[in-house]
């Protein structure tokens, strides 16, 4: 009998991922205190991100990554003017001096292997493998990048260990990612498909194409096959950069592969599916959302650390995917929850 994609998990893994990810708050918060002293620079001159930015001399990105954790462990805030300013907890406890500065004692993990990886992924604004000839980035794939996902083994390995959350989460896409009048849906780097496979499961009138590197593909077929769902899933290998996505959907799935790229890229890859589909059909940015002033949640600014040292990217706010919705002539709705911090934000083509 085939498998079924549809099965909800009977408990929330969500506190699974934080308490994963939350090595990252270390890696952070030693690095903004024993290698880019920001809180005595900020005690000095509140300044905006721009100007902070500069004085740390990192990159936008890195500087999204760092200040949003920041301010989302409520060591950061904002005045009237908008500028970066110190918490009363920051100030008690993180300048120098302080009868109650704790530091020093945060700064003996200065010398620890993660958080030195962390600084120079913060340093060089550059994934973590990025520029190893050997093994290479492991999480992307793109032109001038070794990448891991072009190696059948290891391409294989990672995919597999990425379906385990997808597993979790695709259910409730299905569930609550409205397919009634949809025929033809675009899985853009689908991976496993395990999202087109729960989603052709919940509607019968729907067939799937799922999009990705060839060696990943192997893995979506040999599943598709197990959830009995081959003859409705059909598998398309190409560059989501370079090469012509399937024109005349009705519907553009991105689970889970906008917070993997920067902003350029990202733009590209919203307006290349807006481009894919028809009138009146749909883009579906099913992924994690910061708050709109980069504030938190802490769960999502730290997740965003995660993705920014292995990939090109990092997480965004609905305000940002929104806009990039607009720009390709998309009309946003209202984000739907689903699991693991995940919602889907659709855009309709007018």
């Amino acid at each position: 009998m085939a498998r079924s994609a549809l099965n909800l998990p009977t408990t929330d893994p969500t506190p699974i991922f934080e308490a994963f990810r939350g090595c990252h708050s270390t890696e952070l918060l030693t690095a903004a205190v024993a290698e880019f002293e920001l809180f005595s620079r900020l005690d000095r001159q509140p300044m905006n991100h721009e100007n902070l930015r500069g004085e740390l001399r990192i990159e936008p990105r890195p500087a999204v990554v760092l200040l949003t954790a920041l301010r989302a462990m409520n060591l950061l805030a904002t005045d009237e003017a908008g500028r970066l300013t110190l918490t009363d907890l920051a100030r008690e406890h993180l300048l120098p001096g302080g009868e109650f500065y704790v530091g020093d004692y945060l700064s003996l993990a200065a010398q620890s292997p993660a958080v030195q990886e962390m600084i120079a992924r913060l340093r060089t604004n550059r994934p973590a493998g990025a520029d190893d000839e050997e093994h290479g980035a492991a999480f992307i794939y793109r032109d001038g990048i070794e990448s891991a996902m072009e190696s059948e083994a290891s391409a294989r390995s990672l995919t597999l260990a990425l379906a385990g959350r997808a597993k979790n989460v695709a259910p409730l896409l299905a569930e609550r990612a409205a397919m009634d009048d949809a025929r033809v849906l675009l899985d853009v780097g689908g991976g496993t498909g395990i999202y087109s496979i729960a989603l052709v499961q919940k509607n019968p009138q729907l067939r799937a194409i799922v999009f990705d590197r060839p060696e990943v593909l192997k893995v979506a077929g040999e599943l598709a096959s197990e959830y009995g769902v081959s003859d409705r899933i059909e598998l398309v290998e190409g560059d989501m950069f370079t090469d012509a996505l399937p024109q005349e959907v009705d519907v553009a799935l991105l689970s889970n592969i906008l917070h993997d790229w920067d902003v350029p890229q990202c733009r590209d890859l919203v307006r290349r599916c807006a481009d894919s589909v028809r009138s009146g059909g749909r883009v579906l940015v099913h992924d994690v959302f910061l708050h709109d002033d980069h504030s938190g949640p802490l769960p999502i600014a730290l997740y965003s650390a995660s993705l920014f040292s292995l990939t090109e990217g990092r997480a965004y706010s609905a305000a940002e995917y929104r806009q990039w919705l607009v720009e390709s002539g998309l009309q946003p709705e209202e984000i739907i929850p689903t699991l693991i911090h995940c919602g889907v934000l659709t855009g309709t083509k007018p």
